[in-house]
């Protein structure tokens, strides 16, 4: 298609989803039923086959069901949400990144010949403003900075992939609050989501984010004060919940990012810390395994295999229709059936520290390529991105997904392969140091989760590789 052609019928797409969702959130306190049909027939209109009529007519009896789960929550979102955040959120998230953005992954997948991802996480720094017990970034230091330059690359480079959601780590992204919210501005039709530890949120910067309308925020918290200060450091859990007081109160949207660990894990996962981050406002998370990564790490830290058996169970039953929380955990390392196993080398995403190293996953501190002098589709063409294209998925069983941290042989193996270099800004750690650390974890944990995936039931149809998906193939 004529690019300028194309450019114009985007731009027209959008406008009608814009005036679309306008008319929706308008009536949503009169008629919620009747909104989320409208959006579900939206979404049919824009999207299309890309997903099963099946699909679409499962998503309004679901959402038109006033006791379900999912219409709970989203009420609970709705309710505390600021009008123009919503409807810059539905735009960017739903229209760009949902509908538009993965129907140009799709496509760009077969044409490259490469993965190609749905969302890109970057660092703006790799300074942080805390030090917490087993984590690689806060001993980084104030060393290295993306650029605005940098980072407004990655962005123009990756929405013309067709990539229009961005995550934001370190370091301590909010150290560099100027330049994130002059990106957010620049690119007002991506969705941002920054990981943080809450305490640079204040006031004045969440006028700010409320009148952008594009970012939302995962926060760091682990549990009671004391399990969460005690790794965190002391004052931090009271940081938190002044920060989401305030993004409350601007209805900005946010969620929360845990990593669970064998000292935390009852803690972050029992029903009065859910109710607590419901009441605060936190609907949704992420959860996140402790990993053993880099010279300085505690890997005593690290869950037993009953604990991680623990969270499987109690991960989906926060999320099933026997629970009454209005929250909805994701589980990045015990989720895989439900994406097809590793997501990391560009599958569904991947990272890009503050010096501009592109690493597979924020967790593998490896790589032989650099936004500094690549584009990100030779990046997603580098030798070690490829070896994940490739290899992927690294364990028919999904609950062994990750190539370090569950079949360590297999990241050793690549990084040698590929001549890949370790990324780590403080101590170097060679691929041996941190594969040694993964051996035994993998070798305990293999027993239990055989057992469990034995017991799962996994749809045929779910993609585990896109070398051999075809465009036509709905997503389900």
């Amino acid at each position: 298609m004529n690019t300028s052609l194309d450019n114009l019928t985007h731009k027209m797409q959008r406008a009608a989803l814009g005036k679309i969702v306008d008319v929706a959130l308008s009536r949503a306190e009169q008629d919620r039923e009747k909104t989320m049909c409208q959006l579900v027939d939206a979404a049919k209109q824009f999207y299309g086959s890309g997903f099963s009529d099946e699909t679409y007519e499962n998503a309004k009896k679901v959402l038109t069901d006033p006791n379900s789960k999912w219409t709970k929550l989203i009420n609970c979102v709705l309710d505390q949400t600021d009008p123009h955040v919503a409807r810059t959120t539905a735009l960017n998230l739903g229209y760009e990144a949902f509908f538009r953005g993965t129907k140009m992954i799709r496509e760009n997948r077969v044409k490259y010949q490469c993965n190609i991802p749905w969302l890109i996480l970057f660092d703006p720094t790799s300074a942080c403003n805390m030090h917490c017990v087993g984590c690689w970034a806060g001993e980084y230091g104030h060393k290295n900075n993306l650029s605005f330059e940098d980072m407004d690359k990655i962005v123009t480079q990756g929405k013309e992939l067709g990539v229009y959601l961005y995550m934001l780590t370190g370091g301590e992204p909010l150290v560099r609050k100027k330049d994130v919210l002059k990106l957010a501005e620049k690119h007002n039709d991506v969705q941002f989501a920054i990981y943080t530890n809450s305490t640079l949120i204040d006031e004045p910067f969440c006028e700010e984010v409320q009148r952008l309308g594009n970012i939302a925020f995962m926060l760091s918290i682990e549990g009671t004060p004391e399990t969460n200060d005690a790794r965190r450091g002391e004052g931090h859990y009271a940081a938190v919940m002044h920060a989401m007081d305030l993004l409350k109160k601007y209805g900005i949207i946010f969620g929360t990012s845990i990593c669970y660990t064998r000292q935390n894990i009852e803690a972050v996962t029992n029903d009065a810390f859910m109710r607590l981050l419901c009441e605060k406002g936190a609907h949704f998370g992420f959860y996140f395994h402790y990993m053993p990564v880099g010279n300085e790490a505690a890997p005593e830290l690290m869950p037993t295999p009953e604990q991680r058996k623990y969270m499987i169970d109690r991960i989906r039953y926060l999320r099933s229709s026997a629970c009454d929380i209005p929250f909805y955990p994701m589980d990045f390392q015990n989720d895989g059936e439900f994406v097809g196993g590793c997501i990391a080398g560009g599958r569904n995403y991947f990272h890009i520290n503050s010096a501009g190293d592109a690493e597979p996953c924020v967790f593998i501190h490896y790589s032989n390529a650099n936004i500094h002098d690549q584009s990100i589709l030779e990046i997603l063409h580098s030798p070690l991105f490829m070896a994940y294209h490739n290899g992927q998925p690294f364990n028919k069983n999904h609950l062994r997904p990750c190539p370090m941290l569950e079949n360590p042989e297999l990241l050793e193996k690549m990084v040698h392969e590929t001549g890949a270099h370790n990324t780590d800004l403080q101590s170097p750690e060679s691929v041996e140091h941190l594969c040694e650390k993964c051996k035994s974890y993998a070798a305990n944990w293999q027993p239990t989760a055989d057992e469990v995936w034995s017991h799962h039931k996994v749809r045929e149809s779910r993609y585990e590789n896109y070398k051999d998906w075809k465009p036509s193939q709905p997503l389900d």
